[in-house]
């Protein structure tokens, strides 16, 4: 039986002092990216192509268009993005940057209310320190953590070392995959392990090289890196990172190719920021 005052697992509901927060984040974000340069935009909560995003499909929640053709609810507002500004704006609009204050809707009644920003052409230096600086509006000082894709993906493709394992983090697996270098990528977390990367192979030096260059580019206090972290959207190619502060994710982000177009972008988590923000006054 669903009583009246019921609301479905994973919908949210804000009131009080927590739509109170909601609000000033959005508005404090919302002045902060247009000052930066970034235009607004609010794309449409239905989309044709949202499954070409996800790895796996569980998370969209599909109907049908009334030609029959497959739609799902916005389950990720990047790929969207760019594919309007780029495609369906085109010409009659200029800007490269945009922002998007906007839920997106999973499986099978999960709400997220997202803060993000894509800029075409961008760097990973620019949406690093654009995210660091939105959170440090909310008082807000977490972890910062600078992956690299490419290197799980050539340890699989080149060096034998299955995906699956990668993507669920079985480290002890991967090591027994015997390469020499392993154990050391394995164990890297600190920024000054990546002082010596002469031990490794000259295409995982490379990526890792990339990783060292952009700890040197943003030049943040609490920052760690993640050569293994495998980051599950099929559009991130290159740089990523997530910011946390505890097991509270509050942002993510990265390089990516969309249809050709290369962009980065971030999208900070409005909910965590809440709770954050709310246990933070309350102290």
């Amino acid at each position: 039986m669903v009583y009246a005052h019921e609301i479905p697992d994973g919908s949210k509901l804000y009131f009080g002092a927590s739509a109170k927060i909601k609000r000033e984040i959005e508005f404090v974000s919302a002045e902060l990216l247009e000052n930066l340069g970034f235009e607004e935009i609010v794309t449409p909560l239905f989309s044709y192509h949202q499954h070409e995003s996800f790895e796996s499909q569980k998370p969209l929640v599909r109907l049908n268009d009334e030609q029959n053709h497959q739609v799902t609810l916005r389950a990720d507002s990047t790929a969207d993005v760019v594919r309007i500004v780029t495609k369906r704006l085109g010409r009659s609009c200029a800007s490269k940057k945009w922002f998007y204050i906007q839920p997106t809707l999973t499986f099978p009644t999960y709400e997220q209310y997202q803060i993000g920003a894509e800029v075409i052409d961008g760097s990973f230096k620019e949406v690093v320190k654009t995210t660091i600086m939105l959170l440090s509006e909310m008082d807000a000082h977490p972890i910062l953590q600078i992956a690299n894709i490419r290197i799980p993906h050539l340890l699989n493709e080149k060096y034998g070392v299955s995906l699956d394992l990668l993507k669920s983090m079985h480290v002890e697996q991967v090591m027994d995959s015997e390469l020499p270098w392993i154990e050391q990528l394995v164990c890297m977390s600190k920024v000054s392990d990546l002082d010596d990367l002469s031990a490794f192979p000259k295409d995982i030096e490379e990526e890792l090289q990339k990783i060292k260059e952009a700890t040197q580019s943003v030049r943040y206090d609490k920052m760690l890196i993640s050569p293994l972290f495998y980051a599950k959207m099929r559009y991130y190619d290159s740089l990523t990172f997530r910011m946390f502060e505890g097991n509270t994710l509050l942002a993510k982000g990265g390089i990516y190719t969309v249809d050709g177009i290369e962009a980065a972008g971030f999208a900070l988590y409005t909910d965590e920021c809440i709770v954050y923000k709310m246990n933070h006054e309350a102290k």
